[in-house]
Parts: structure tokens; C-alpha cells; sequence
């Protein structure tokens, strides 16, 4: 059995978990709800969200890179169509919608890091695994308000990423596999998007999706996505195949696109 108190087995289990350590691509494709939180209000869902991440493992000293990219569209909660305008029920403003195209999204992951060993959680009940991982963000925002009033709610971005990947313990043990199968949920506690043009309205947004690798890669993702990303970004049918930063987000991808058209 891997022994997931091991930091190196740990580390090894879960990037089979969550890519493939035979330096073959990666998809984990997920769907969701993004939902609008406001002080003394009850939440309401504004938009859908159905995307994916491209991954890719390389083996460097001390431990791995998890090189990745990721396209993310936001959808009509009615139909599942694209959105391309959205009329926002919160500050009644139509406004053109900025999808996800974050290239890279870069990960170094480590025996031992600035947090010390390798160590990431693990449950288990049964022949289920549950692997969690817990992103509490807080930096000085891409988009100070001096310079975006509209677009940014504070001088400092904070948000939560909250994963947990489901997997079979039977898989992990079974290491000739260099990848397992995998189901993911993700809940995010964010900021409202640059986008919607809501200043630093109190209040935040809360994604809730969920997902899964795909077993045959890009070629079985959503016919509608494949062809965003072909029209718009080829690229992001692979992962990167060098590590580099920064990594991209909304923040810093809305900045670049609002300052070239300036």
C-alpha cells in the first residue's frame, strides 16, 4: 500500500490524483453556479460557469512542477449558452462578459517548501479517498481602485479556493497506473469580477462546481468548449510545456485587456 504519511508517497499519489506523472496531458473538465452574496440579502445565482484545466507533471529537483493552463466560460443559468452580455441584476448595468483564459496557471510542488514537508490532506473511508486542499488568498490587488474604481472592490484580493478530489484508494495503491481516476468539487469565495462594474459595492460572489478527469483528454470535452477554445485560444488544448510565471488570472487578465484598450 502507498503510504500517504510519507511526504514523497503522498506527493507522488497525489499527482497521479490530480494529472499523470507520465508527462502525458491532463484534463479536469467541471461545470457549476456562481451565486451573488450581499450583506443582509438572501443569495441569488447570476451565471453558470464550464470550463476545464490542461495539466502536465515534470519531475525537477526537490520534487515536481504542475504545469497547467485553464479556459473557463461563463453561461446562461436558462439555456447553458455562452454569455456574451450580461444585464447585472445588482447595479441594472448591461456589461460584456471576460471569460477565463488563464495561461499559465503554474504550480511548484515540493518535498519540502515554505511551509515545510510535503503534507497534503488526506481522508478515508473505506475504499474512498478524499484529498483537500485549501487556498486562503490575500495580496495586493492587479487592480488598485485609484486606477479601477469600477472594476475593483479593494485595494487588497482576498479570496478562498477550496478543492477536495475524490479518488479509490485501490486506484492509488495500484501504482503501475501513473494516473487515477478522479471526481472534484470546488468552492470559491472571491471578489466580484472586474466585469460586472460593481466599484467596491459590499458583498461577494460564491462558485460552487464540480467535476471530474477526463479519461480520453481534450477530445472529450463539451462540443460547445472545444470549439471557444479553438476559435479563440488553440493553445489551451495542452498544457504548457515550460515552467513559467506569473501565473494569469481574471484580475491580471482584465488589466492587461482594459490597458491595451486604453
Amino acid at each position: 500500500m502507498v503510504d500517504l504519511a510519507d511526504p514523497m508517497q503522498n506527493l507522488r499519489a497525489f499527482l497521479r490524483v490530480r494529472s499523470a506523472l507520465d508527462g502525458s496531458d491532463s484534463v479536469c473538465w467541471f461545470k457549476g453556479t456562481t451565486h451573488a452574496w450581499l450583506p443582509g440579502e438572501r443569495g441569488r445565482g447570476l451565471f453558470g460557469f464550464e470550463g476545464y484545466n490542461v495539466s502536465r507533471v515534470v519531475e525537477v529537483e526537490g520534487g515536481y512542477d504542475l504545469l497547467t493552463r485553464e479556459a473557463v466560460f461563463y453561461t446562461d443559468l436558462g439555456t447553458g449558452e455562452i454569455l456574451r452580455r450580461f444585464a447585472n441584476p445588482l447595479n441594472e448595468r448591461e456589461v460584456d462578459v471576460l471569460h477565463i483564459w488563464n495561461d499559465p496557471v503554474n504550480q511548484p510542488m515540493r518535498l519540502h517548501g515554505q511551509f515545510g514537508p510535503w503534507n497534503m490532506p488526506v481522508s478515508q473511508a473505506g475504499d474512498d479517498l478524499f484529498f483537500n486542499a485549501d487556498v486562503l488568498l490575500a495580496y495586493p490587488s492587479p487592480l488598485p481602485r485609484a486606477e479601477f474604481p469600477e472594476n475593483s472592490q479593494s485595494d487588497l484580493y482576498q479570496a478562498a479556493e477550496l478543492f477536495q478530489f475524490f479518488c479509490k484508494r485501490s486506484h492509488v495503491d495500484d501504482e503501475a497506473n501513473p494516473s487515477v481516476p478522479m471526481q472534484v468539487s470546488w468552492t470559491r469565495l472571491g471578489p466580484w469580477l472586474p466585469w460586472m462594474a460593481m466599484g467596491d459595492r459590499p458583498g461577494m460572489l460564491v462558485y460552487h462546481g464540480r467535476g471530474a478527469k477526463l479519461a480520453g483528454g481534450y477530445k472529450d470535452l463539451p462540443q460547445f468548449v472545444r470549439d471557444e477554445v479553438e476559435a479563440g485560444g488553440p493553445q489551451f488544448a495542452e498544457a504548457p510545456r515550460e515552467f513559467s510565471q506569473p501565473n494569469e488570472t481574471s484580475w491580471t487578465y482584465f488589466r492587461k485587456r482594459a490597458t491595451a484598450a486604453r
